[in-house]
């Protein structure tokens, strides 16, 4: 069998490649995993190595036993994916205990699973819990006006929220749970994936400050389309302050009325 001719394989190469062409993933910057559904896992049963050896996640996501995810490598170009995805890309397998993961397809030389698997796999877990399995997608990108607002806003999610819906009317009706933000952490470790998965409980959007953004939902595209809107939104928001800021705007009754006629619910904490 060919993998490469699975639709959920040329969906994650071409979310890379329109992520790469976005700007978002410099050199080896961001990564990105997708949960495979069980007709995903049966259709790539025969390529599957299981002789592998377990490495710790380094923290505990039992409801991901046994899971398939496709996953970037570490260190490996997203731009990449499209060329060779085996050398950049692989299949890993969380285990009975939700403690540790293996590697059963692709990696290959030596290569290994984004450095910030750790973080993925709670926000995986987290959404699992929260959306009865809906959600399979994470996305991390270095989203440039996203970051750039970490430097002049404040780190509160409440801000980010109120701040980035008000540059463009579609924004409370793409991400109306609003976005959670980590301030500077070491990325990589158990902390950050502790802090992300908590925020990740309310929100779809998490922004690390001065480092990039993290979007979960149920498919690659509708990911993509959430953190694309988010950084448009960044980016007029830079616009806008760089103009001298605000004049007029976009009032809480205003959105009231948009979540009133596009059937959404926003809350009253991000509209006083």
């Amino acid at each position: 069998m060919n993998i490469e001719n699975m639709k959920f394989i040329q969906n994650f190469k071409k979310i890379a490649n329109d992520a790469w062409l976005k700007g978002w993933h410099e050199r080896n910057g961001g990564n990105i995993t997708y949960r495979l559904t069980q007709e995903e896992v049966s259709g790539v049963k025969g390529i599957i190595n299981d002789d592998s050896e377990y490495t710790p996640i380094g923290v505990t996501v039992k409801n991901l036993a046994n899971e398939y995810f496709l996953v970037t490598g570490s260190g490996k170009f997203i731009r990449n994916m499209t060329v060779c995805l085996e050398e950049n890309a692989g299949l890993i397998k969380v285990d009975e205990k939700g403690e540790n993961y293996k590697i059963v397809w692709g990696l290959i030389n030596g290569a290994r699973p984004t450095s910030e698997v750790t973080s993925h796999l709670m926000s995986h877990s987290i959404k699992k819990e929260k959306t009865k399995g809906t959600y399979r997608v994470i996305m991390h990108s270095h989203t440039t006006n996203a970051i750039a607002l970490t430097f002049v806003l404040p780190l509160d999610g409440k801000v980010f929220t109120r701040e980035l819906w008000e540059m463009a009317t579609e924004c409370p009706v793409v991400f109306p749970g609003g976005i959670g933000i980590v301030p500077w952490m070491v990325p990589g470790g158990a902390p950050i994936a502790e802090a992300t998965g908590k925020l990740m409980k309310k929100h779809d959007v998490v922004i690390w400050a001065h480092h990039g953004m993290f979007c979960a939902g149920e498919t690659l595209d509708l990911t993509f389309g959430l953190m694309d809107t988010v950084e448009k939104s960044a980016e007029i928001l830079v616009k806008v302050l760089s103009m001298g800021g605000k004049k007029q705007t976009i009032t809480s009754q205003n959105f009231r009325d948009l979540a009133k006629d596009f059937n959404v619910n926003i809350s009253e904490e991000y509209l006083i």
